[in-house]
């Protein structure tokens, strides 16, 4: 398909998927602002923290706990899953429930748990019944208004917990870095949009590289959720195969595997994130990597950060990552927005 054809996009894109990820700096922005205002939970002698949500939900915790590592001295644990971990008992353990619709039901029965097990709560989602279930509790929902799927609220999912971090004084004042974030994200915006021609725009660029290819994507550090957030991009709005990994773990065994099948690896394509915020050895890592990649025959490609901070590293990155997968969708003239199988096998569950 033809990149710069945006009547074709129009067609495709019946449920303008792109307005949201053009929409991404402001919802962050508002996000923030919105984290601000909330009432805060009763917490006393914080110890731990658990994140529990899926999906869409779950990368802004996976963002967040990435940012937050070298900054917060209380551990924090993404939970994918139902229940909770054992050791997150009693109320110095703060267990924040996410989830878009307020009905996934995981994170409803780790809210349950939460409860029994008299940990300090607190929930993020659009209403549904985890919002429900908080008020009958006793617990203040954090609310957000967002029409639309939950991979493309994750300035939501990210930028209120940010804003619970900052006020709770886990971390510093973010809303400087932030505000250079955002900056980074508008300016980054201008070589994406869709106006833009193939020959002067990275994302199309980029997509068209991933055509016809199983794509794998590599970061480290802050930006190892990022290159999550890639893959999960690439499965649900193009509907391709794509998967992720991280670094320096990667180079301990995934190496290993770049000689069988040949046939499969000759259709292979190796992204690499980076910034300048990366560990120096895993930035050395990144470049050897690549290097040893090539040398097997696998098509490879850097992916550069820009901005100053942490946050701009990895936002600028995350919206790049959106803007090709949406891309991608186009050249495979497939509509990014329904995902028809998972609704399926959600129903499926519920029969």
């Amino acid at each position: 398909m033809d990149l710069n054809d945006l009547e074709r996009f129009r067609q495709i894109d019946a449920d303008d998927m792109l307005s949201h990820i053009q929409g991404l700096p402001q919802q962050l922005q508002n996000a923030w602002d919105l984290g601000l205002q909330q009432p805060l939970p009763s917490v006393d002698r914080l110890q731990s923290i658990v994140i529990a949500g899926m999906g869409g939900s779950a990368i802004g915790a996976d963002l967040l706990a990435a940012y937050v590592t070298p900054l917060c001295s209380v551990p924090v644990v993404v939970h994918r899953d139902y229940d909770l971990p054992a050791w997150a008992n009693g109320p110095g353990t703060l267990v924040i429930c996410s989830s878009h619709s307020g009905n996934t039901e995981e994170t409803l029965s780790s809210f349950e748990l939460a409860k029994k097990k008299g940990c300090s709560i607190l929930t993020l989602s659009t209403g549904g019944k985890l919002a429900e279930a908080a008020r009958s509790a006793g617990i203040k929902p954090w609310i957000f208004e967002h029409r639309g799927m939950p991979r493309a609220a994750v300035g939501f999912s990210f930028g209120l917990l940010l804003a619970l971090f900052s006020r709770l004084k886990l971390i510093p004042d973010a809303g400087q870095e932030l505000a250079e974030a955002l900056q980074v994200m508008y300016q980054l915006k201008t070589s994406l949009e869709p106006e833009v021609v193939v020959v002067k725009n990275p994302a199309k660029r980029m997509a068209g590289q991933l055509v016809g290819r199983y794509v794998t994507i590599f970061g480290s550090g802050y930006l190892a959720p990022v290159s999550r957030r890639w893959k999960g991009q690439i499965n649900e709005v193009a509907k391709a195969w794509g998967q992720f990994d991280f670094l320096p773990e990667g180079d301990h065994n995934t190496m290993a595997g770049l000689v069988y099948p040949p046939e499969l690896l000759q259709k292979m394509m190796a992204l690499f994130l980076r910034a300048p915020s990366d560990h120096p050895r895993n930035h050395l890592r990144a470049n050897l990597t690549r290097d040893i990649f090539m040398q097997e025959g696998i098509n490879t490609d850097f992916v550069d950060a820009t901005g100053v901070g942490a946050l701009a590293h990895i936002w600028s990155l995350l919206l790049f990552g959106d803007y090709t997968s949406y891309y991608l969708a186009m050249a495979y003239g497939v509509d990014p927005t329904p995902i028809d199988v998972l609704e399926g096998f959600k129903k499926a569950m519920l029969a």
